[in-house]
C-alpha cells in the first residue's frame, strides 16, 4: 500500500503548481517561480498558500483584483520587465502580508487613488522604469507608516504626491532621479528623519529651495543618518537663491552651473561664494496713467526685470494688497486687470516687485470717467452718477428727455448695417472737450461707446445689425470744474432708429448687372473687330478688280490718200473720278460720320450704361456721406 499513497501525494502536490512555473517548498514557504514563461496573464492556478511569487520577463498586460485573491500570506511579488499598462482598483487587496512589490519596467501611465490599495505592511515599493506621468495623491495613503525604500526613477514625472511622501516617517531611500520635475515645495523632505538617500539626478531643478534636510551632509557625522544627495544634471542657476547650498561644503560632487552666463559649465562647488549674486530688480515699464469709461476695462501692466525673476504685487488706493476677486484680477507678469470699473475705482495703484536681492515700485494713476445718471441729465454742479442708456434712450425716444421742438441728435440715412448721426453745435458758452456716443439694439443689450472729438458734428455709425432697433444719446464731455471732479458731463440728446432688413437680392443684381455689362462690353468689342475686318477685306478687293484702267490713245492719226490731215482735236483735260462717300446711314444720332465699328462699340456702350444705371438706381442706391463726415472707429 506505500508505493501507490506515496505516487498518490505526489500527484497532487503536482497539480498544486501552474503547469509553466516551478514550485519550491524551502523552511516551510511556498515559492512559486514564473519569470521567463511567456505568460500573457497571472495563472489562476496560483496555490494560495504562496509566500513569494515571482512574474518577472513575461508579457502579463493588466492586473486585476481575481489574480491574487485570498493570497494574505504573499510576502515578496515581483512582476518587473512585463506589459502592464493597468492595475485594477484593489488590485493587491487581499496582500495584507506583503513586504516587497517590484513594477519595474513596465507601461504603466498612471495610478490612480485604488491602483495600490490593500498591502498595509508594504516596505518596498519600486516603480521605475514606467512611463507614469500622473500618481494621484492619495495613492501611498495605505502604507505610509510602513515605507521604507521608493523608486520612482526613469519616469515622466513633473509632480508627484509630495504630501504623501513627507508623511513617510520610516523612509530610508528615495529615487526621483531622471524625471521631468522642475520644482521642490518648501519643506517637502522637513520630516523625513530617516532618510539616508535622495537622488535627484537629472531632473529640471534650476534651484532648490532650503531644507533642513539638506544640512544632514556627508561630514556631519554627529548626525545618526547622514544624507546622500545627488542633484548633478540639473539646469542649475546659480545665484543667491543656492549661497545656502554651496556652503554645506561637498567639494567631491561633480554638479555644474548651467546659469547665469558668466558661471555656465563651471563646477557648482568650485565657484567662490561671492559670485553667487543676484540683481535686485527693476521696473523697465509700467502704465503711467489709465483714463476709463464708468463701466469699462481697466488694464494697467507693470514690468519688471531682475535675478531672479521678481514677484509682482500690486497695492490699491485703500493702500490694500490687491488680490483676485469677480471683478479684478492680478497675473503673475505684473498685469493687474479691473473688469468693470467704477467711481471706487479710481485713483493711485502702487506695483511692487520684490526677489531675494531687494524690491521696487512703480505708481500707476487711474481715472473713472463717470457717466451721467438717465434721470438727471441736466445736472452740472454735482458729482455724475451712473450711466443707465437704456433707461435714458427711451424716455428719449418718446419724447420724454428734450424739451426743443425740433430732436438736437437726428440719426439720417440709415441702411442695414450704416446710419449718419448728426448734431448741432450746442451751446458755445459751454465748451466742449470731446462727444460721445452711446446706443445698444434689440438684439444685444450690450452699451457700445464711441468717442468723438470736439470739432465734429457728424459720425457715421457702420457695422450696424440689419433689421435691428437701436437707442443712441449723444453726451458732451467738459474738463473739470474744480480738482474733486474727473469730468463734467451734458446730455445732448437721445434718438431712436431702425436698420433697414437685409437684402441679399441687391448684391446678386449688382453682380449680375456688372457681370452683364461686362460681357456685352467683350462682346461689342469682338463684332467690331470682326466687322472692321470685313470692311477692310472688302476695300482691298475693290481696290484690286478697279486697277485696270482703259488705255489712253494720244497722238491717233488717220490715214488718208494726198489730202490734208485733218486738225485733231484737243480733248478737255479729264477731271478725276469722285471719290466715293461713306454711308452714314448706320449712324445713331451723333454728330458727324463714323465708321461702324465706332458707331456699334458707342451703341453698346450707351446700351449697358443705361442699363447698369437703371438697375442700381432702382435697387440699390447707397447712401452718400459728405467729406466732413466722421466714420466709425473703435476707441
Amino acid at each position: 500500500m506505500a508505493p501507490p499513497l506515496l505516487l498518490l501525494l505526489l500527484a497532487s502536490g503536482a497539480a498544486a503548481c501552474p503547469l509553466p512555473c516551478v514550485c519550491q517548498n524551502l523552511s516551510e514557504s511556498l515559492s512559486t517561480l514564473c519569470a521567463h514563461r511567456g505568460l500573457l496573464f497571472v495563472p489562476p492556478n496560483v496555490d494560495r498558500r504562496t509566500v513569494e511569487l515571482r512574474l518577472a520577463d513575461n508579457f502579463i498586460q493588466a492586473l486585476g483584483p481575481p489574480d491574487f485573491r485570498n493570497m494574505t500570506g504573499l510576502v515578496d511579488l515581483t512582476l518587473s520587465r512585463n506589459a502592464i499598462t493597468r492595475i485594477g482598483a484593489r488590485a493587491f487587496g487581499d496582500l495584507e502580508s506583503l513586504r516587497s512589490l517590484h513594477l519595474d519596467g513596465n507601461r504603466l501611465v498612471e495610478l490612480g487613488t485604488g491602483s495600490l490599495r490593500g498591502p498595509v505592511n508594504l516596505q518596498h515599493l519600486i516603480l521605475s522604469g514606467n512611463q507614469l506621468g500622473r500618481i494621484a495623491p492619495g495613492a501611498f495613503d495605505d502604507f505610509l507608516e510602513s515605507l521604507e525604500d521608493l523608486d520612482l526613477s526613469y519616469n515622466n514625472l513633473r509632480q508627484v504626491p509630495w504630501a504623501g511622501i513627507g508623511a513617510m516617517p520610516a523612509l530610508h531611500t528615495l529615487n526621483l532621479d531622471h524625471n521631468l520635475i522642475d520644482a521642490l515645495p518648501p519643506g517637502a523632505f522637513a520630516q523625513l528623519g530617516q532618510l539616508s538617500r535622495l537622488d535627484l539626478t537629472s531632473n529640471r531643478l534650476a534651484t532648490l529651495a532650503p531644507d533642513p534636510l539638506f544640512s544632514r551632509g556627508r561630514d556631519a557625522e554627529a548626525s545618526p543618518a547622514p544624507l546622500v544627495l545627488s542633484f548633478s544634471g540639473n539646469p542649475l542657476h546659480c545665484n543667491c537663491e543656492l549661497l545656502w547650498l554651496r556652503r554645506l561644503a561637498r567639494p567631491d560632487d561633480l554638479e555644474t552651473c548651467a546659469s547665469p552666463p558668466g558661471l555656465a559649465g563651471r563646477y557648482f562647488w568650485a565657484v567662490p561664494e561671492g559670485e553667487f549674486s543676484c540683481e535686485p530688480p527693476l521696473i523697465a515699464r509700467h502704465t503711467q496713467r489709465l483714463w476709463v469709461l464708468e463701466g469699462q476695462r481697466a488694464t494697467l501692466r507693470c514690468r519688471a526685470l531682475g535675478d531672479p525673476a521678481p514677484t509682482m504685487h500690486w497695492v490699491g488706493p485703500d493702500d490694500r494688497l490687491v488680490g483676485n476677486s469677480s471683478r479684478a484680477r492680478a497675473f503673475p507678469n505684473g498685469t493687474l486687470e479691473i473688469g468693470v470699473t467704477g467711481a471706487g475705482d479710481a485713483g493711485g495703484y502702487t506695483c511692487i516687485a520684490t526677489n531675494p536681492a531687494g524690491e521696487a515700485t512703480a505708481r500707476v494713476e487711474l481715472r473713472v470717467l463717470a457717466l451721467p445718471h438717465g434721470g438727471n441729465t441736466s445736472t452740472e454742479g454735482g458729482r455724475p452718477g451712473p450711466s443707465d442708456i437704456a433707461a435714458s434712450a427711451r424716455t428719449a425716444a418718446e419724447g420724454e428727455g428734450t424739451l426743443e421742438s425740433e430732436p438736437a441728435v437726428q440719426v439720417t440715412e440709415v441702411t442695414a448695417t450704416s446710419g449718419l448721426v448728426s448734431w448741432g453745435p450746442g451751446r458755445p458758452a459751454d465748451p466742449v472737450w470731446m462727444f460721445q456716443i452711446q446706443y445698444n439694439s434689440s438684439e444685444d443689450e450690450t452699451l457700445i461707446y464711441r468717442i468723438v472729438p470736439a470739432s465734429s458734428h457728424h459720425f457715421l455709425l457702420k457695422h450696424l445689425v440689419p433689421g435691428a432697433d437701436y437707442d443712441l444719446c449723444l453726451l458732451a464731455l467738459s474738463l473739470a470744474a474744480g480738482p474733486s471732479d474727473l469730468t463734467a458731463t451734458r446730455l445732448l440728446g437721445c434718438a431712436h432708429f431702425s436698420t433697414l432688413p437685409a437684402s441679399p437680392l441687391c448684391h446678386a443684381l449688382q453682380a449680375h448687372v456688372l457681370g452683364g455689362t461686362l460681357t456685352v462690353a467683350v462682346g461689342g468689342v469682338l463684332v467690331a473687330a470682326l466687322l472692321v475686318f470685313t470692311v477692310a477685306l472688302l476695300v482691298r478687293g475693290r481696290g484690286a478688280g478697279n486697277g485696270r484702267l482703259p488705255l489712253k490713245l494720244s497722238h491717233v492719226q488717220s490715214q488718208t490718200n494726198g489730202g490734208p490731215s485733218p486738225t485733231p482735236k484737243a480733248h478737255p483735260p479729264r477731271s478725276p473720278p469722285p471719290r466715293p462717300q461713306r454711308s452714314c446711314s448706320l449712324d445713331l444720332g451723333d454728330a458727324g460720320c463714323y465708321g461702324y465699328a465706332r458707331r456699334l462699340g458707342g451703341a453698346w456702350a450707351r446700351r449697358s450704361h443705361s442699363v447698369h444705371g437703371g438697375l442700381l438706381g432702382a435697387g440699390c442706391r447707397g447712401v452718400g456721406g459728405s467729406a466732413e463726415r466722421l466714420e466709425e472707429s473703435v476707441v
